[in-house]
């Protein structure tokens, strides 16, 4: 017999990423914002509401570390089953996790997840190893991790959250981590030299790149408490599209040297690692030099520019972007820095 329960009602429900707070219903706003829980049961299911004008939000659906599915939502309310027909006495960890980025351009975009229905009871989640904050662009949002070489076609679909360097970083340090992230954009513009598509502008916001008064409501342009996640480790992958945007590196660099020190302020204690080089190492100089230069001006020895490995031919996925191979070396250098650092991490 299955029972249902709403959001709030669930005991060790583990929210994932950045939302508005509520539980009635969960906001998914970002990339890989989600929900994850023990659960004993032969079948779970979760009841979603989605909307969208152009493009529609994909979500995965990971059963014990494994990605068992990967779905479009259809707009209005609908039910996805994680899993039926399972042994009952397994406790079985469940994540469900929202694949596709926000998306400023579509101010319909919508998902939110009403209820869970199951047949069994849900049990405690481990306490994670460690907390990351991943920050970045298209890269990060997993554009070109899904879809043929070729493919060329920006859409929902070419987005993957899973096969990713954030999201296989923090599944081998056993991290839960929050991704902050928006395709085309940078630290100081966007590939297209816009000024006000930077990520820095609206770090302090729960979700404020969105548009239109429904997200406005929702709380996406409010504040964003601090407190809720604290990280231990913070990944900033900026540049790439500050290479393409703009030739005026001073403003680059200063823009890196100010969302440091922004990044500081809201996160005391995590140890900063400036990362850059998946699409090329154009602005390396810039970056690292800002990063430097904010190290040398603040004192702050908790900040480190790692260059990343470039994406070499046969690694692509869609639309020129690094694909699984890419995303699995850059994820392993990023545990080993990680690893390199924890005893610095909680260093008093």
């Amino acid at each position: 017999m299955l029972s249902h329960y709403q959001m709030k009602e669930i005991p060790y429900l583990r929210i994932l990423g950045r939302t508005n707070g509520s539980l009635e219903p969960v906001t998914l706003f970002w990339t890989a914002s989600g929900i994850e829980l023990n659960v004993k049961a032969t079948e779970i299911w979760v009841k979603i509401r989605s909307d969208y004008d152009v493009f529609e939000p994909w979500v995965d659906v990971i059963v014990d570390g494994v990605l068992s599915q990967r779905l479009m939502v259809n707009k209005g309310e609908q039910e996805i089953c994680l899993f039926r027909n399972m042994e009952r006495d397994k406790v079985r960890n469940v994540k469900l996790l929202r694949d596709t980025p926000a998306f400023p351009t579509d101010e319909k975009t919508l998902l939110q997840l009403l209820e869970v229905e199951t047949d069994g009871e849900f049990l405690p989640l481990e306490t994670p190893k460690l907390r990351l904050e991943v920050i970045g662009d298209s890269i990060t949002s997993g554009e070109g991790g899904s879809g043929a070489g070729e493919e060329m076609t920006w859409n929902s679909f070419c987005f993957n959250a899973v096969d990713n360097y954030a999201y296989m970083a923090a599944k081998e340090l056993g991290a839960v981590y929050n991704c902050i992230s928006q395709s085309g954009w940078g630290v100081f513009c966007s590939w297209e030299g816009n000024e006000q598509q930077a990520i820095p502008l609206y770090y302090e916001q729960v979700c404020g790149l969105l548009n239109g008064e429904r997200n406005k409501q929702l709380g996406a342009m409010e504040k964003w408490d601090f407190q809720k996640f604290q990280p231990d480790v913070i990944v900033v992958n900026l540049g790439t599209n500050d290479s393409s945007g703009t030739k005026n590196m001073d403003r680059v660099g200063k823009a890196v040297e100010d969302f440091l020190r922004k990044l500081r302020v809201c996160n005391p204690e995590s140890y900063i690692l400036w990362c850059y080089g998946m699409l090329g190492a154009e602005i390396l100089p810039t970056l690292e030099k800002a990063v430097g230069n904010y190290k040398r001006k603040t004192g702050d020895e908790r900040v480190e520019f790692v260059k990343l490995p470039d994406t070499l031919e046969g690694e692509f996925g869609s639309r020129q972007h690094p694909g699984h191979r890419s995303h699995e070396r850059t994820a392993k250098i990023l545990v080993e820095k990680i690893l390199e650092k924890l005893t610095l991490l909680f260093t008093p």
